[in-house]
């Protein structure tokens, strides 16, 4: 996206989508981004700004001169630096009113959270040959619809399920990643939830008696049905086994012919033979949760576990569509807005949808 593209008719939708020129304004002024309309008229002109610099190819300066010639504002490249360093929580707040969505009946009113993250590269060639990186760690809330955490970390930090604060009454749902049972037993000691994606070897099955259960074997009983929904135990490095629930659909043909290529294509680059287990659970989408069978239904379930493949598609988009590149500088106060503001504009742009990759078409119980 070039400067130019910030000019045409298409602003006046981007400012509508947003909520108008109006609400935008009460959240610049209420989130600090915008303190005093001097250089800067409103909150409007900020935004086209900050998306100029950040999505353009040109620099602090360039973008302030660029910003000069139109009209738009008078601006020094050190002052657009600073304006930008105080955008973060405000851009926050607008990425999580571009990915509108409604939690679903299952969620009976309860906060969700969707736990993710990605990397970007840090700036340099020296950073470049350390393989340093910016990782980005975030939870989306729903039904609020904003993300209620968003944290950048260099290479060092790690993704961890606990990472973020638990807000009693939760339920947090994260990929295979996050499949960590000490970790999720101190979430689950704070009041919340879980909704884990696992793999089947990442794991130490149990059942009510410790004994280790065969995967595999629960995979072959229920191949006719598709679909499992029973109580299971997850050992732990530190205390006694995570009582939790095992969910799993089985995948379309389609879905789980591509999850075998690709263990196969793994198996030959990394130089082994794959297994027979693997092949049988590339068939299945594999979760666990806290969450009650009384409460929550398999098909409830399953419509939580859906929820996540939008913020997983957003990223993959901001890559791909957009061209998120490492932030320009090393200051984690420039690059937050900088990430915050190519994650604003793939939601304004790219319709979200309910499925990506190896998401399967989730049956609707009756």
């Amino acid at each position: 996206m070039t400067h130019a593209a910030l000019s045409n008719e298409d602003w006046d939708g981007i400012v509508d989508r947003l909520g108008g020129a109006e609400r935008l304004e009460v959240g610049a002024r209420e989130t600090k981004a915008l303190v005093r309309a001097r250089v800067i008229a409103n909150a409007v002109d900020l935004l086209r700004l900050v998306l100029a610099y950040c999505l353009g190819d040109r620099g602090l300066r360039s973008t302030a001169a660029w910003a000069s010639s139109v009209g738009l504002a008078d601006i020094s490249n050190v002052a657009l630096l600073y304006r930008l360093q105080r955008c973060g929580d405000w851009l926050a707040s607008l990425v999580g009113q571009a990915l509108t969505s409604t939690a679903p009946r299952a969620a009976r009113g309860r906060l969700i959270r969707l736990i993710d993250g990605t990397a970007v590269p840090k700036k340099g060639a020296s950073a470049h040959k350390r393989n340093e990186l910016w990782r980005i760690h975030s939870a989306f809330d729903l039904p609020a619809e904003r993300f209620g955490h968003f944290e950048l970390t260099d290479e060092k930090g790690g993704e961890r399920v606990d990472r973020i604060p638990v807000v009693k009454g939760e339920i947090r749902i994260a990929d295979r990643a996050y499949l960590q049972p000490d970790r999720m037993a101190g979430v689950l000691d704070e009041g919340g939830d879980l909704l884990v994606r696992a793999g089947w070897k990442n794991a130490r099955w149990l059942d009510h008696e410790e004994a280790p259960v065969d995967l595999l074997a629960v995979f072959r009983q229920a191949a006719a049905s598709g679909l499992i929904d029973q109580p299971i135990w997850i050992g732990r490095t530190q205390g006694p086994p995570l009582a939790l629930r095992l969910v799993a659909i089985k995948k379309s043909e389609q879905a789980a012919e591509a999850a075998r290529r690709k263990a196969r294509r793994q198996a030959q680059r990394e130089g082994y033979q794959v297994s027979e287990g693997t092949l049988i659970a590339a068939s299945w989408v594999i979760l666990v949760t806290s969450l009650a069978v009384e409460d929550f239904s398999t098909a409830d379930i399953l419509a939580l576990y859906r929820l996540r493949w939008r913020i997983e598609l957003a990223f993959k988009r901001l890559k791909s569509v957009i061209g998120l590149r490492g932030p320009p500088g090393g200051d984690p106060r420039s690059a937050k807005p900088y990430i915050l503001t190519h994650l604003l504009i793939i939601l304004l742009l790219e319709p979200i949808v309910d499925q990506f990759e190896d998401s399967p078409h989730w049956p609707i119980a009756a």
